[in-house]
């Protein structure tokens, strides 16, 4: 394990529930993406994937901006001063977007409608403003593989390929509206990087037909995010090829990506003290400080995250040290729900009550997609590692 997570894990309070978060790794892993793809490329780091303040306002540092998804999420970037922001969702509030409108740092928005356009052009003329803006639509294409698809299904996200020309023509007679590109963000945690990299290139295909048939100049095509992380390790999104792919790509558009679990899932290690071992119906139980109520994804997702055991020798009772050995436990939490388990049939030489659990790659959907005040157990503790 890394010898710096390995030294934050002396510093936690007990009992130890925690968090941390390794800048160093977010910082070396945004040069490394940002370096595969080509010069004409914009990368976003995706907020939604950890919103944390020390992670954004490195990625804003660091990328070439932040993606955010909601008025919170604008906020919290506007206060990491990145270089762009683009504003994507689909139920912007008049006030996130009059924040959006007016704020001095550069915003696109990224409009899922033809009554947001409206309510764009509407604000942006009460505040005396012109609003940059992007179609989002909602394509009749095929998308690679992975755990969500935003286009080509029903979805209520962007506008339907056949209400494009219509968006177009309203957005004409909108004053108050520059219109900067099509937002064409299909799919979430794809690993197939050649399919990935097909998809990029039918879309910025399909994008330039679309700009020549309806006569509007592309200063960005945003392809959105879609390059995904296997949580339990077995797979990995070869971003080499993927980037040389990318490369041969001609085009004077900006081609702008949103990257958040690809960026940020190796930053995160999850740390949890063992509270109880118990067997029962013939299987092993760790019981933890903690849980899916700050880690949710192993439950949403139904599948069993990596862990290895961090020994603590310390003992404070006066009665035997409960241990297993050479065996498998399911790890669950402390919620009063059979479904708050994080690991399953984890093999173990030997684990004892008051030894560590720590989970890596948990920087991304960690923290932010979990339901943090079910039962009202204490938040986890956050330790943020500066860059090295």
């Amino acid at each position: 394990m890394n010898p710096h997570i390995t030294h934050a894990i002396t510093t936690l309070t007990t009992p130890v529930c925690a968090y941390i978060y390794d800048l160093h790794t977010l910082r070396q892993r945004i040069r490394h993406t940002r370096a595969a793809l080509p010069p004409h490329a914009r990368l976003l780091y995706a907020m939604k994937a950890n919103s944390h303040p020390a992670i954004v306002t490195e990625a804003a540092h660091t990328a070439d901006g932040i993606e955010v998804s909601s008025g919170g999420e604008l906020d919290i970037a506007i206060a990491a001063a990145p270089r762009h922001i683009a504003f994507s969702g689909p139920a912007k509030t008049d006030h996130a977007l009059t924040t959006a409108i007016t704020h001095p740092t550069p915003v696109t928005i990224n409009a899922e409608s033809t009554h947001e356009l409206r309510r764009i052009d509407h604000i942006a003329a009460h505040t005396g403003h012109t609003a940059h803006v992007a179609l989002r639509v909602n394509r009749r294409a095929t998308t690679p593989g992975g755990s969500h698809r935003m286009t080509g299904t029903p979805t209520p996200f962007g506008i339907d390929v056949t209400g494009l020309p219509d968006a177009i023509a309203i957005t004409r007679r909108l004053p108050h509206i520059h219109l900067t590109g099509l937002h064409l963000h299909a799919v979430s945690n794809n690993l197939d990087a050649t399919a990935h990299a097909d998809f990029v290139t039918r879309s910025l295909r399909w994008a330039h037909h679309t700009a020549r048939r309806h006569d509007i100049h592309l200063d960005t095509v945003n392809l959105g995010g879609g390059i995904g992380v296997d949580p339990t390790g077995h797979r990995t999104f070869d971003l080499t090829a993927f980037g040389r792919r990318m490369r041969r790509i001609r085009t004077d558009t900006t081609v702008v990506f949103e990257l958040g679990r690809h960026l940020t899932a190796d930053t995160g290690w999850y740390v949890t003290e063992v509270i109880d071992l118990k067997r029962n119906h013939g299987r092993h139980f760790a019981v933890i400080r903690g849980g899916t109520h700050h880690f949710r994804l192993p439950a949403a997702w139904g599948y069993s995250h990596p862990v290895r055991v961090h020994p603590v020798d310390a003992w404070p009772y006066p009665w035997p040290r409960p241990e297993v050995t050479d065996t498998r436990v399911d790890v669950g939490g402390e919620l009063c729900t059979p479904r708050d388990v994080l690991a399953r049939s984890v093999p173990v030489t030997r684990l004892r009550v008051g030894d560590l659990l720590v989970f890596p790659g948990t920087g991304a959907y960690g923290w932010d997609i979990s339901h943090h005040d079910f039962l009202h157990h204490p938040h986890p503790q956050v330790v943020v590692l500066p860059p090295r």
